[in-house]
């Protein structure tokens, strides 16, 4: 019992939570959002450029987005932070003074692209080659076809992972507090370490944890509903997979590829 006490003063103190509570959403909600979404902007686009290159012909593409993605990929998220909140700090101070937050966004979108790159790059090679053969067959380009039917299949069918991408990201942005923010720049985690510190009571932080979850959870559950609603739609009909509908054109007829008219 006295253990249960003890754990139920140290983290579920509602004053202390109550005292941190319109800080965290009016401060710490905005810079954490802003973080995470500016964040996954840059790097869902330099992760689809990654995905492209890595299934490029030419080794000069393939390459440097491997050895892009192994490097990122492989170091913990606080060193690359470091790395680049600490190393480009003199520019940073140059260009819009003593702001950690674009670097941080720099840092975390690098980041994020690693791991949206391999996400999109198995999804576009997880459509099936007949896709690419029927719109060449159809006269298309190589560059069109995968424009207009290979990637967006493959995007689709990635898509809670890339949701998953994105709650790790908002995870991560907690990490941009080691290049050091000011108060009016403190995110969630931030805020509730200081809370913490301040009053020796570790309430603050669950009650930050708690509202990663408030974001995160139906984040979460919005994504899986919106697979279910593409898998419904694409069980709907015929056409949903037929590579000349998704290029834009009219979709074969029910009876096959070979089918004619009347």
């Amino acid at each position: 019992m006295e253990t249960l006490r003890t754990l139920w003063e140290t983290f579920f103190d509602l004053e202390s939570m109550r005292e941190a509570l319109p800080e965290m959403l009016t401060v710490g909600l905005r810079n954490t959002l802003l973080l995470a979404l500016i964040s996954a902007v840059i790097g869902t686009l330099l992760g689809m450029l990654l995905a492209v290159a890595g299934l490029a012909r030419t080794r000069w593409l393939r390459w440097p987005a491997r050895v892009y993605t192994d490097v990122f990929r492989g170091l913990p998220a606080a060193v690359t932070i470091l790395l680049i909140g600490v190393g480009l700090a003199p520019l940073g101070l140059a260009w819009w003074g003593p702001n950690p937050y674009p670097l941080g966004i720099l840092a975390l979108s690098l980041i994020a692209a690693a791991y949206i790159g391999e996400i999109f790059r198995s999804g576009i090679q997880s459509v099936e080659a007949s896709q690419l053969e029927a719109t060449r067959a159809l006269g298309l380009s190589h560059a069109a076809a995968m424009r207009l039917v290979i990637i967006p299949q493959g995007v689709r069918r990635v898509l809670p992972a890339w949701v998953n991408q994105l709650i790790a990201l908002i995870k991560d942005s907690s990490l941009v507090y080691f290049l050091g923010l000011v108060a009016s720049q403190r995110e969630l985690f931030r805020i509730g370490q200081d809370y913490a510190a301040n009053t020796g009571n570790e309430s603050a932080l669950l009650l930050a944890g708690l509202c990663y979850l408030a974001i995160t959870v139906p984040l979460t559950h919005l994504v899986n509903w919106v697979d279910r609603r593409l898998r419904d739609g694409r069980a709907g009909g015929p056409e949903d997979d037929d590579p000349v509908a998704l290029a834009g054109g009219t979709a074969l007829p029910a009876g096959g590829r070979g089918a004619t008219h009347a």
